[in-house]
Protein backbone atom coordinates (compact mmCIF):
# COMPACT_ATOMS: atom_id res chain seq x y z
CA UNK A 1 0.00 0.00 0.00
CA UNK A 2 1.35 3.44 -0.82
CA UNK A 3 1.30 5.59 2.10
CA UNK A 4 2.46 9.08 0.97
CA UNK A 5 -1.33 10.03 1.25
CA UNK A 6 -1.60 12.59 4.58
CA UNK A 7 -1.45 10.12 7.63
CA UNK A 8 -4.72 9.51 9.42
CA UNK A 9 -2.46 8.80 12.46
CA UNK A 10 1.02 10.39 13.60
CA UNK A 11 2.89 9.53 16.93
CA UNK A 12 5.76 11.55 16.71
CA UNK A 13 8.76 10.94 19.66
CA UNK A 14 5.70 9.53 22.02
CA UNK A 15 7.03 8.49 25.09
CA UNK A 16 5.62 7.28 28.34
CA UNK A 17 7.07 6.62 31.48
CA UNK A 18 6.00 4.68 34.98
CA UNK A 19 6.84 5.67 37.97
CA UNK A 20 7.92 2.79 40.46
CA UNK A 21 8.56 3.01 44.20
CA UNK A 22 11.60 1.28 45.22
CA UNK A 23 10.07 -0.48 48.11
CA UNK A 24 8.09 -0.11 51.02
CA UNK A 25 9.63 1.95 52.93
CA UNK A 26 11.72 3.79 50.49
CA UNK A 27 9.32 6.60 48.70
CA UNK A 28 11.84 7.47 45.63
CA UNK A 29 10.51 6.12 42.43
CA UNK A 30 12.12 5.09 39.01
CA UNK A 31 10.80 5.36 35.82
CA UNK A 32 9.64 2.38 33.57
CA UNK A 33 10.14 3.34 30.25
CA UNK A 34 7.45 1.52 28.83
CA UNK A 35 7.36 3.52 25.82
CA UNK A 36 10.66 5.82 24.93
CA UNK A 37 10.53 7.86 21.41
CA UNK A 38 8.63 6.60 18.95
CA UNK A 39 7.74 7.74 15.78
CA UNK A 40 4.72 5.91 13.85
CA UNK A 41 2.18 7.09 11.49
CA UNK A 42 -0.88 4.99 9.41
CA UNK A 43 -2.43 5.97 6.29
CA UNK A 44 -6.11 5.98 5.61
CA UNK A 45 -7.29 2.38 4.79
CA UNK A 46 -4.17 1.07 6.26
CA UNK A 47 -2.88 -1.85 8.84
CA UNK A 48 -0.14 -1.23 10.45
CA UNK A 49 1.46 -4.41 12.66
CA UNK A 50 2.72 -3.95 15.11
CA UNK A 51 5.09 -6.95 16.54
CA UNK A 52 7.32 -7.73 19.20
CA UNK A 53 8.36 -9.97 22.73
CA UNK A 54 5.99 -9.58 25.64
CA UNK A 55 6.94 -6.38 27.52
CA UNK A 56 8.06 -4.41 24.60
CA UNK A 57 5.84 -1.69 25.04
CA UNK A 58 3.10 -2.86 22.23
CA UNK A 59 0.19 -2.23 24.36
CA UNK A 60 1.17 0.78 26.15
CA UNK A 61 1.68 2.24 22.68
CA UNK A 62 -1.93 1.31 21.56
CA UNK A 63 -3.63 3.11 24.60
CA UNK A 64 -1.57 6.13 24.14
CA UNK A 65 -2.17 6.42 20.32
CA UNK A 66 -5.76 6.46 22.11
CA UNK A 67 -4.88 8.95 24.51
CA UNK A 68 -6.38 6.23 26.75
CA UNK A 69 -3.37 6.84 28.93
CA UNK A 70 -1.51 10.04 29.14
CA UNK A 71 1.45 10.50 27.45
CA UNK A 72 4.81 11.57 29.35
CA UNK A 73 6.03 13.61 26.13
CA UNK A 74 5.68 13.61 22.42
CA UNK A 75 2.70 14.23 20.13
CA UNK A 76 -0.39 12.46 18.53
CA UNK A 77 -1.49 14.04 15.33
CA UNK A 78 -5.32 12.42 14.36
CA UNK A 79 -6.94 13.53 11.24
CA UNK A 80 -4.16 16.25 11.27
CA UNK A 81 -4.74 17.59 14.65
CA UNK A 82 -2.93 17.65 17.42
CA UNK A 83 -4.80 15.56 20.29
CA UNK A 84 -1.99 15.22 22.68
CA UNK A 85 -2.93 18.19 25.13
CA UNK A 86 -6.25 18.57 24.70
CA UNK A 87 -8.85 17.92 27.49
CA UNK A 88 -11.24 15.59 27.94
CA UNK A 89 -14.21 16.97 27.10
CA UNK A 90 -12.66 17.88 23.89
CA UNK A 91 -11.46 14.69 23.34
CA UNK A 92 -14.99 13.04 23.51
CA UNK A 93 -16.09 14.01 19.42
CA UNK A 94 -12.82 12.59 18.93
CA UNK A 95 -13.93 9.35 20.33
CA UNK A 96 -15.90 8.09 17.60
CA UNK A 97 -13.54 7.93 15.15
CA UNK A 98 -10.79 6.47 17.42
CA UNK A 99 -11.72 2.83 18.73
CA UNK A 100 -10.25 -0.41 20.39
CA UNK A 101 -10.57 -3.90 20.44
CA UNK A 102 -9.41 -5.44 23.56
CA UNK A 103 -7.14 -9.12 23.66
CA UNK A 104 -9.83 -10.80 26.32
CA UNK A 105 -12.88 -10.82 24.74
CA UNK A 106 -14.14 -12.40 28.13
CA UNK A 107 -13.41 -9.55 30.17
CA UNK A 108 -14.23 -6.91 27.42
CA UNK A 109 -17.83 -7.01 27.95
CA UNK A 110 -19.54 -6.54 31.37
CA UNK A 111 -21.10 -9.75 32.62
CA UNK A 112 -24.42 -7.88 33.70
CA UNK A 113 -25.24 -6.31 30.66
CA UNK A 114 -27.43 -7.68 27.45
CA UNK A 115 -25.41 -7.39 24.04
CA UNK A 116 -28.55 -4.62 23.20
CA UNK A 117 -27.28 -2.70 26.43
CA UNK A 118 -23.94 -2.78 25.73
CA UNK A 119 -23.10 -1.93 22.43
CA UNK A 120 -26.67 0.26 23.05
CA UNK A 121 -24.59 2.63 25.65
CA UNK A 122 -22.07 3.49 22.99
CA UNK A 123 -24.83 4.43 21.01
CA UNK A 124 -26.35 6.86 23.53
CA UNK A 125 -23.38 8.23 24.77
CA UNK A 126 -22.65 9.61 21.91
CA UNK A 127 -26.56 10.43 20.38
CA UNK A 128 -26.47 8.01 17.63
CA UNK A 129 -29.67 6.29 17.81
CA UNK A 130 -32.97 8.61 18.06
CA UNK A 131 -35.52 6.13 20.45
CA UNK A 132 -35.62 2.25 20.92
CA UNK A 133 -36.96 1.29 18.13
CA UNK A 134 -33.87 2.95 15.53
CA UNK A 135 -31.09 1.54 18.43
CA UNK A 136 -32.77 -2.02 18.44
CA UNK A 137 -32.24 -1.43 14.25
CA UNK A 138 -29.13 -0.86 14.13
CA UNK A 139 -27.56 -3.07 16.78
CA UNK A 140 -29.02 -5.61 14.56
CA UNK A 141 -27.66 -4.86 11.59
CA UNK A 142 -23.81 -4.47 13.79
CA UNK A 143 -24.51 -7.96 14.80
CA UNK A 144 -25.51 -9.08 11.24
CA UNK A 145 -22.04 -7.43 9.75
CA UNK A 146 -19.91 -9.02 11.78
CA UNK A 147 -21.55 -12.20 11.39
CA UNK A 148 -24.25 -12.80 14.17
CA UNK A 149 -27.75 -12.88 14.51
CA UNK A 150 -30.16 -10.27 15.44
CA UNK A 151 -32.15 -11.73 18.02
CA UNK A 152 -28.36 -12.63 19.95
CA UNK A 153 -28.63 -9.02 21.40
CA UNK A 154 -31.11 -10.08 24.02
CA UNK A 155 -28.29 -12.83 25.34
CA UNK A 156 -25.72 -12.56 27.74
CA UNK A 157 -22.05 -11.85 27.37
CA UNK A 158 -21.92 -15.75 29.18
CA UNK A 159 -23.84 -17.67 26.45
CA UNK A 160 -21.67 -17.22 23.59
CA UNK A 161 -18.43 -18.30 22.87
CA UNK A 162 -14.92 -16.46 22.92
CA UNK A 163 -15.00 -16.41 19.17
CA UNK A 164 -18.71 -15.04 19.41
CA UNK A 165 -17.80 -12.33 22.06
CA UNK A 166 -14.67 -10.87 19.93
CA UNK A 167 -17.10 -10.48 17.14
CA UNK A 168 -19.65 -8.72 19.91
CA UNK A 169 -16.76 -6.86 21.10
CA UNK A 170 -15.60 -5.72 17.42
CA UNK A 171 -19.71 -4.53 16.63
CA UNK A 172 -19.50 -2.26 19.58
CA UNK A 173 -16.18 -1.03 18.23
CA UNK A 174 -18.06 -0.44 15.04
CA UNK A 175 -21.08 0.75 16.10
CA UNK A 176 -20.31 4.55 16.60
CA UNK A 177 -18.54 4.63 12.84
CA UNK A 178 -14.73 5.16 13.57
CA UNK A 179 -12.35 5.47 11.21
CA UNK A 180 -9.02 4.32 12.80
CA UNK A 181 -9.40 0.65 15.29
CA UNK A 182 -6.32 -0.24 18.20
CA UNK A 183 -6.75 -4.16 17.67
CA UNK A 184 -4.96 -5.38 20.71
CA UNK A 185 -3.76 -8.97 20.35
CA UNK A 186 -7.72 -9.17 19.38
CA UNK A 187 -7.28 -13.18 18.58
CA UNK A 188 -4.64 -14.72 20.98
CA UNK A 189 -7.23 -15.71 23.36
CA UNK A 190 -9.38 -17.70 20.68
CA UNK A 191 -8.78 -21.37 19.39
CA UNK A 192 -6.45 -21.18 16.45
CA UNK A 193 -9.55 -22.49 14.18
CA UNK A 194 -11.28 -19.06 15.30
CA UNK A 195 -8.17 -17.18 14.74
CA UNK A 196 -8.56 -17.07 11.19
CA UNK A 197 -12.49 -16.35 11.04
CA UNK A 198 -11.65 -13.34 12.83
CA UNK A 199 -8.66 -12.26 10.98
CA UNK A 200 -10.92 -11.88 7.88
CA UNK A 201 -13.68 -10.58 9.42
CA UNK A 202 -11.44 -7.51 10.39
CA UNK A 203 -10.33 -7.42 6.81
CA UNK A 204 -13.61 -7.53 5.23
CA UNK A 205 -14.98 -4.84 7.49
CA UNK A 206 -11.78 -2.68 6.80
CA UNK A 207 -12.49 -3.47 2.85
CA UNK A 208 -16.14 -2.08 3.15
CA UNK A 209 -15.56 0.68 5.69
CA UNK A 210 -12.19 1.64 4.78
CA UNK A 211 -11.07 1.34 8.28
CA UNK A 212 -7.14 2.24 9.58
CA UNK A 213 -6.28 -0.83 11.77
CA UNK A 214 -2.92 -0.64 14.74
CA UNK A 215 -2.62 -4.29 14.65
CA UNK A 216 -0.78 -5.11 17.82
CA UNK A 217 0.51 -8.86 17.94
CA UNK A 218 2.74 -11.15 18.47
CA UNK A 219 2.24 -14.07 15.79
CA UNK A 220 4.21 -12.68 12.99
CA UNK A 221 2.24 -15.54 10.44
CA UNK A 222 -0.93 -13.59 11.81
CA UNK A 223 0.72 -10.16 11.58
CA UNK A 224 1.91 -10.71 7.58
CA UNK A 225 -1.57 -11.77 6.44
CA UNK A 226 -3.29 -8.94 8.32
CA UNK A 227 -0.96 -6.14 8.08
CA UNK A 228 -0.10 -3.68 4.92
CA UNK A 229 3.63 -2.54 6.81
CA UNK A 230 4.99 -3.75 10.38
CA UNK A 231 6.56 -2.28 12.79
CA UNK A 232 8.91 -4.14 14.84
CA UNK A 233 9.52 -2.90 18.58
CA UNK A 234 11.76 -4.09 21.54
CA UNK A 235 12.11 -2.58 24.69
CA UNK A 236 9.67 0.75 24.02
CA UNK A 237 11.68 1.62 20.95
CA UNK A 238 10.70 1.01 16.99
CA UNK A 239 13.49 -1.26 15.59
CA UNK A 240 11.95 -1.51 11.99
CA UNK A 241 9.31 -0.34 9.74
CA UNK A 242 8.59 -1.43 6.57
CA UNK A 243 6.16 -3.14 4.21
CA UNK A 244 4.77 -6.60 5.39
CA UNK A 245 6.75 -8.18 2.51
CA UNK A 246 9.67 -6.60 3.12
CA UNK A 247 9.75 -7.55 6.68
CA UNK A 248 8.92 -10.77 5.90
CA UNK A 249 11.44 -11.19 2.69
CA UNK A 250 14.83 -8.76 3.42
CA UNK A 251 14.63 -8.09 7.06
CA UNK A 252 17.12 -6.07 8.10
CA UNK A 253 17.23 -5.79 12.18
CA UNK A 254 18.98 -8.43 14.08
CA UNK A 255 15.57 -8.76 16.27
CA UNK A 256 13.36 -9.42 13.40
CA UNK A 257 15.48 -11.92 11.86
CA UNK A 258 15.57 -13.53 14.66
CA UNK A 259 12.07 -12.93 15.38
CA UNK A 260 11.07 -14.45 11.99
CA UNK A 261 13.53 -17.48 12.55
CA UNK A 262 11.25 -19.01 15.45
CA UNK A 263 8.00 -18.45 12.66
CA UNK A 264 7.24 -22.53 11.31
CA UNK A 265 6.46 -22.64 7.89
CA UNK A 266 4.77 -25.44 5.96
CA UNK A 267 8.12 -25.65 3.19
CA UNK A 268 10.96 -27.15 5.31
CA UNK A 269 12.75 -25.94 2.20
CA UNK A 270 11.87 -22.20 3.16
CA UNK A 271 12.81 -22.08 6.88
CA UNK A 272 15.27 -19.92 7.93
CA UNK A 273 18.23 -20.76 9.76
CA UNK A 274 17.36 -20.29 13.42
CA UNK A 275 18.22 -17.61 15.64
CA UNK A 276 18.72 -17.97 19.60
CA UNK A 277 18.62 -14.69 21.97
CA UNK A 278 20.77 -15.18 24.46
CA UNK A 279 19.95 -13.99 27.74
CA UNK A 280 16.23 -11.89 28.79
CA UNK A 281 14.84 -8.76 27.60
CA UNK A 282 16.35 -5.99 29.51
CA UNK A 283 14.26 -4.03 32.38
CA UNK A 284 13.21 -1.48 31.06
CA UNK A 285 13.46 0.27 34.05
CA UNK A 286 17.50 0.23 33.22
CA UNK A 287 17.79 0.18 29.49
CA UNK A 288 21.34 -0.78 28.30
CA UNK A 289 23.33 2.46 26.91
CA UNK A 290 23.92 2.60 23.53
CA UNK A 291 21.81 0.09 21.33
CA UNK A 292 19.08 -1.39 23.30
CA UNK A 293 19.23 -4.47 21.97
CA UNK A 294 23.40 -4.90 21.75
CA UNK A 295 23.17 -7.28 24.83
CA UNK A 296 21.45 -9.44 22.50
CA UNK A 297 22.22 -9.10 19.27
CA UNK A 298 24.97 -11.69 17.46
CA UNK A 299 26.31 -9.31 15.60
CA UNK A 300 26.88 -6.32 17.95
CA UNK A 301 30.19 -4.68 17.90
CA UNK A 302 32.00 -3.07 21.01
CA UNK A 303 32.43 0.43 20.91
CA UNK A 304 30.21 1.11 18.58
CA UNK A 305 26.48 -0.50 19.67
CA UNK A 306 27.27 -0.30 23.42
CA UNK A 307 27.89 3.43 22.87
CA UNK A 308 25.66 4.95 20.31
CA UNK A 309 22.17 5.35 20.12
CA UNK A 310 20.93 4.24 16.96
CA UNK A 311 18.33 6.03 15.14
CA UNK A 312 15.57 4.98 13.22
CA UNK A 313 17.08 5.86 9.51
CA UNK A 314 15.25 5.04 5.91
CA UNK A 315 17.82 2.38 4.65
CA UNK A 316 15.47 1.66 1.49
CA UNK A 317 12.19 3.48 0.04
CA UNK A 318 9.93 2.91 2.94
CA UNK A 319 12.42 0.65 4.79
CA UNK A 320 13.40 1.80 8.16
CA UNK A 321 15.61 0.30 10.19
CA UNK A 322 17.84 1.11 13.64
CA UNK A 323 20.83 -0.52 13.54
CA UNK A 324 24.33 0.98 13.06
CA UNK A 325 24.94 -2.71 10.97
CA UNK A 326 21.94 -3.17 9.24
CA UNK A 327 23.21 -3.20 5.56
Amino acid sequence: METERAPLIAVERLTKHFAQRRGLFDRTSRAVRAVDGVDLEVAPGETLGLVGESGCGKSTLGRLVLRLIEPTSGHIRFEGREITTLSREQMRPLRRRMQIVFQDPYGALDPRLTIQSAIGEALRVHGLARGVYEERERIAQLLEKVGLRADHMRRYPHEFSGGQRQRIVIARALAVDPRFVVADEPVSALDVSIQAQIVNLLKDLQDELGLSYLFVAHDLAVVRWMSHRVAVMYLGRIVEVASSDAIWETPKHPYTKALLSAVPTPDPGSRRARIVLEGDVPSPLAPPSGCRFHPRCPIAKKGLCDVRDPALEEKRSGHRVACHLAE
